[in-house]
């Protein structure tokens, strides 16, 4: 095994030497057969941290280092799982407006509020680019600066060479995950040009999650302990069991475990939400000058454990070479950067759009967009769970054909399942814990149908 034939390959496609050297220690990694585990043994539950509820005397701590601050969002997604052939951030969210137009909302808002000429940055992919700087064109007030995402060669699983695959050389290539948002800082110039400008801290997060605004409180708490790393976490339920949470070393490090980090023999402890109570929001804020010290330190990348996640060359096609993809997650950095923390926030500052059963939810009437563009649900009720047949719900133009004339109403919804193909007309009503079935046929509910608790068999 060696690394020679990769770095030719990353170099022929003029890859940035931070790029190139952060591949080489994911690749060393992999070689060596780290698997990144960590047995239960090895950490402990995290129990007790700061509230968001708590930190409402660094207001103006945080209102006075706002004009140090800069918004970044993670926007290199596709949202192939959701059956999309373009960026993530152009699916409709609330009516006419889409994650993009809601953000840019969200962001003309703030600076309106404060005054303050926020900078607003995107990390993007080759994928998004073009269609997120079209659309953001439609608004001239707000200045978006684009960072682009790179990619990495994947990893021919049976031998752990390049992959070759003449017949669609792009598919040779894969992004690395939003843990590069490190190395684009530095090798993109970006975070000695903020710095130079004189910002101070930067507050990251996904693009599709919509809770996620700049909030003064946890700027003011960063600002005035002078933390370099803050990731926000939040409570796990039962639907969170088989996600990565928060845990502690035996130093006393935070650190984030994966399912796939947690031996077989430990999954018990793992999917205990009372033991491990918090996972990431991917919701982090950064001080610039100790993340640049930091960066300078390890040849402008920083060496997190690495994902290994295993595909064919050409996901479409299941015949295809097995190949490995070597990523790397923005907030496994809490376990590399000392003095590193979290904070615990309300699950309304984590509401991302992973399928189509969540865009339901939020295109509900159990969300409303508030004067401050927030998207915030209606009130304080546990929000319904929504389970869809992912045989006719799973891809968004499926979902968008069988819910044409509106979302039904769920305001009083504790539950819904739908199995089958079942297409809905305009002002259904759905109460309670309900089921709906549909058989081996395609069927339709009828307009103003009402639903209580209860399975229902539609004809």
């Amino acid at each position: 095994m060696s690394i020679t034939d990769f770095v030719a390959k990353m170099q022929a496609d003029h890859l940035d030497p931070a790029a190139i050297a952060a591949f080489r220690d994911a690749y060393a990694q992999l070689a060596s057969g780290a698997t990144g585990m960590m047995p239960e043994a090895s950490i402990a539950p995290v129990t007790d941290l700061p509230q968001l509820a708590d930190l409402d005397h660094y207001l103006p701590a945080g209102q006075q280092a706002l004009a140090r601050t800069v918004v970044l969002r993670l926007n290199g997604g596709l949202g192939t799982g959701m059956g999309l052939e373009q960026a993530k951030s152009l699916l409709l969210v609330r009516d006419d407006d889409t994650f993009l137009d809601i953000v840019a909302k969200q962001h003309r808002q703030l600076m309106r509020q404060t005054g303050i000429p926020l900078p607003l940055l995107f990390m993007n992919s080759f994928a998004t680019d073009a269609d997120t700087r079209a659309l953001l064109a439609n608004y001239p007030d707000i200045a978006g600066h684009y960072l682009l995402q790179g990619r990495v060669p994947k990893v021919r699983a049976d031998n752990l060479q390049p992959i070759d695959w003449p017949d669609h050389p792009a598919l040779e290539w894969c992004p690395p995950g939003h843990g590069e948002l490190y190395r684009v800082l530095w090798s993109s110039g970006a975070l000695d040009q903020l710095l130079a400008d004189g910002y101070e801290y930067l507050f990251s997060a996904n693009i599709d999650n919509l809770g996620a605004t700049p909030d003064l409180r946890i700027l003011g708490y960063i600002a005035s302990h002078q933390i370099p790393f803050l990731m926000e976490v939040t409570a796990r339920t039962d639907a969170d069991r088989k996600g990565g949470h928060l845990a502690k070393t035996s130093d006393g490090r935070l650190v984030l475990r994966e399912s796939a980090q947690c031996p077989s023999d430990d999954m018990q402890a793992f999917q205990d939400i009372s033991r491990h109570r918090y996972f990431n929001t991917n919701n982090v804020w950064l001080a610039l000058r100790p993340l640049r010290d930091l960066l300078a330190h390890y040849g402008g990348f920083l060496p997190l454990p690495i994902i290994v996640n295993r595909k064919t060359v050409d996901v479409r096609d299941a015949a295809s070479p097995a190949v490995i993809q070597l990523e790397s997650a923005m907030g496994a950095a809490i376990g590399l950067i000392a003095g590193a923390q979290a904070v615990a926030v309300p699950r309304q500052r984590f509401m991302p759009v992973k399928n189509c059963q969540d865009l339901l939810l939020l295109r509900s009437d159990r969300f409303m967009v508030n004067e401050h563009y927030h998207v915030v649900a209606v009130d304080d009720r546990p929000l319904p769970t929504i389970h869809l047949d992912q045989r006719f719900y799973r891809v968004i133009a499926d979902f968008e054909a069988r819910f044409a004339p509106g979302i039904p109403r769920l305001h009083d919804c504790t539950a819904l399942q739908v199995d089958g193909d079942i297409t809905f007309a305009a002002d259904v009503t759905i109460s309670g814990d309900v089921t709906l079935r549909a058989g081996n046929l395609a069927v339709h509910v009828a307009p103003h149908a009402f639903f209580n608790s209860g399975i229902h068999e539609i004809q």
